[in-house]
């Protein structure tokens, strides 16, 4: 039991933790999964700016039964001499005082992930138990903390986060706990998260935490990141080591059949600013300070039209973008905007201030897949959690690094070159005539009037409301569906397509293909807002999109090609919750009640519940007719039948589809539905043995 007795000594340690204890949010984002993760990430991202500086070159990550978790490096080490100003040891003042270490104030790193000073000491706060041990001048050095508090664990057997705690009263004691060679150093931290800030339930992620070690090692390259996960029932194991750096980090990334080359685009600028430096009297003096900037791009262009970007500063990643991007996207834009100017006639198009032709952002982007990175001390980003870089100069100078380098590539005296470059104006050329022609389409369809020219296939059985918030529309499998569907269905807001079985496979076939499929087509000209590049969310005709499927292997199939189909071309329909599942039942059991009473229906929908209601049913001595009716398909139902169980807002159940990690989501579908049949065998064949074949529907 920790004890209750705090001196001033305490309240000087706690007062700046307990800050992070009560507005978490503020420093990790949330209290969930996410929070979490982002805790782990700030002492990896230590180790990594270690190996950054050329000091160890790889990290170990255990994820322990216990829930705790331990990072392990073989880098320098935490200085464990008297920091003066504190009086603390190095490993003290980095556990507990915000705003303190190497990176804060221009300290040991040139460039690093860290730069407020506050990562570890953050994550002591939010741990119930934190350990650190450190190898250095040939001795183990340890401390220990509790919620953020240094002192003694007395532990029995393995370290618990539940151990008794007795806090250090006057002084803090870093321990010499063993022996080590005059040359080893490194350190390693294993912390318990509190119960009490993170919700319950919250645990790590494992496939998040490979995703970004597989990142970290693309983008320090040489560096071996270990994961090891010991909490299931056999332990997870993978070692990510890349040694191609950014430039294979495009060929992983890119969704889609190369078009040119990856290439490559290096260097650097210097801007000043002024910024405040605490001087030996410890006053905060302002200070203009020269800083050098090094960019590092690889990009390709694909024969696609999705665009993949990923962007960092000192390897840390900016989903959000920043300065940096935008340099990059304005500096890539003039670039090839002067580029089609020169090459108009060749291009065939018109040039001018008068021409309607221009490029813009997005027909440059597509089929772009891009890693840009940045690195220089001292970055403004927004918040702790480092999503957006806030740096003004970085703006220019990446835009300068890629005006040079692509200037280079396009005025380059080798056919390789001259052939890439030529294509990429094309596809940027085609890509904005693409653009202009479904813009003028688009309007030329909202002149038409609905009633004199109505594009809609005949198939459709529409509902009478305009009011797209609450309509719905019910794609079903087949004719017989379609009969019952129209009898359950409240026509005032739900609308019905049926299409013919299995539709085509979009994962694999062109975009000249999925057009020119009667089923594609007429779902994506009856939601109305086009497909790709040109899809537009506020034109849909549906608040909803349900796809009701029979509860069977084929039903399943057809959901999946569904599915694919707007998650290629319609993937915003699933980022904004507008694509759910029908959930049709599977059983129906008539329960016979005794005298004039009417029976009882019990739909379920597995075999699992099937057996329960039933024998509930035996143990209550209630009977029920036999056989138990089996749903096939929607047809076997009748209209109210399916309106109780299906389309009725108030009993039916729906499943959302959502994309909650778009990468992974991508690469599932294309192992289970794309091109290479390798991959989706050895797919099938590693997940037999834990397939039931009760569960296969024959």
């Amino acid at each position: 039991m920790a004890s209750s007795d705090y001196s001033a000594r305490h309240l000087s340690v706690l007062e700046g933790l307990e800050a992070v204890r009560k507005r978490p949010g503020m420093y990790i984002g949330s209290t969930d999964s996410r929070g979490l993760m982002h805790c782990l990430w700030e002492i990896i991202d230590n180790s990594v700016d270690e190996a950054l500086g050329g000091n160890g070159d790889e990290i170990s990550v255990v994820l322990h039964r216990d829930n705790s978790v331990e990072v392990r490096d073989r880098a320098r080490g935490i200085p464990v001499d008297i920091e003066p100003k504190t009086g603390l040891s190095g490993v003290e003042v980095v556990f507990t005082k915000l705003h303190a270490g190497g990176k804060f104030g221009s300290g040991s790193y040139a460039a690093s992930g860290g730069l407020h000073g506050v990562g570890a000491s953050v994550v002591n706060a939010l741990s119930e138990r934190l350990d650190v041990e450190v190898d250095r001048d040939g001795k183990t050095w340890a401390m220990s903390f509790h919620r953020g508090e240094p002192g003694i664990f007395a532990d029995s057997g393995e370290p618990r986060a539940d151990a008794p705690f007795t806090p250090f009263e006057n002084k803090s004691e870093l321990r010499v706990v063993g022996k080590v060679g005059k040359n080893v150093t490194g350190t390693r931290i294993r912390y318990w998260a509190d119960p009490q800030i993170f919700s319950r339930g919250t645990t790590f992620q494992t496939d998040e935490l490979f995703a970004r070690a597989r990142q970290t090692a693309f983008l320090v390259r040489g560096l071996g990141i270990d994961i090891t996960d010991e909490r299931g029932d056999e332990p997870a194991h993978e070692l990510f080591r890349f040694d191609g750096g950014i430039a294979e980090y495009v060929d992983y990334l890119a969704p889609d059949t190369a078009l040119t080359e990856t290439w490559r685009m290096t260097g650097s600028g210097t801007f000043t600013e002024t910024v405040p430096v605490l001087n030996d009297g410890g006053a905060m003096v302002p200070t203009e300070l020269t800083r050098d900037c090094e960019v590092d791009i690889a990009l390709r262009w694909g024969t696609g039209y999705d665009t993949v970007f990923r962007s960092y500063v000192n390897i840390i990643a900016t989903p959000k973008g920043g300065t940096h991007q935008a340099g990059f996207e304005a500096g890539i834009l003039k670039f090839l905007r002067a580029q089609v100017e020169l090459n108009a006639r060749r291009l065939k198009v018109g040039t001018g201030a008068n021409s309607t032709e221009k490029i813009e952002k997005d027909d440059v982007l597509a089929g772009l897949t891009a890693v840009l990175t940045v690195r220089l001390p001292e970055p403004q980003f927004e918040g702790q959690t480092k999503e957006i870089l806030g740096t003004p100069a970085v703006r220019n100078i990446v835009a300068a690094v890629v005006a040079k380098t692509m200037a280079e590539r396009f005025a380059s005296p080798k056919r390789d070159d001259k052939t890439q470059s030529a294509l990429v104006l094309e596809k940027i050329v085609a890509e904005m005539k693409s653009r202009i022609s479904a813009r003028a389409h688009k309007e030329t369809q909202r002149r038409k009037n609905a009633l004199e020219n109505s594009s809609l296939p005949a198939k459709l059985v529409d509902c009478r409301s305009s009011d797209v918030a609450n309509s719905e529309l019910f794609i079903v499998e087949g004719d017989s569906a379609l009969g019952t569907a129209k009898l359950a269905r409240d026509s005032e807001y739900q609308a019905l397509l049926p299409i013919r079985g299995k539709i085509l496979n979009v994962q694999k076939a062109s975009v000249s293909d999925m057009l020119s499929n009667a089923e594609c087509a007429s779902i994506i000209q009856v939601i109305g807002a086009g497909s790709g590049r040109s899809f537009d969310l506020a034109t849909a005709r549906y608040g909803k999109v349900i796809i009701m499927s029979d509860a069977d292997v084929d039903g399943a199939h057809i959901r999946t090609l569904l599915l694919t189909l707007f998650f290629r071309y319609m993937p915003d329909m699933i980022r904004d919750g507008r694509v759910y599942a029908a959930v049709p039942p599977l059983h129906r059991v008539i329960v016979m009640n005794p005298g004039t009473k009417p029976n009882e229906t019990i739909y379920t929908y597995s075999e699992q519940e099937l057996t329960g209601v039933l024998a509930a049913l035996k143990k209550s001595n209630r009977r029920y007719q036999d056989p138990i009716q089996r749903y096939k398909g929607l047809g076997e139902m009748d209209a109210d039948q399916l309106a109780t169980t299906t389309m009725d807002r108030q009993h039916r159940t729906l499943r959302r589809v959502q994309i909650t990690d778009a990468v992974n989501a991508e690469r599932v579908f294309e192992l289970l539905m794309g091109n290479d049949v390798a991959p989706r065998k050895d797919f099938i064949i590693a997940g037999s043995d834990v397939l039931s074949r009760e569960r296969i529907d024959v």
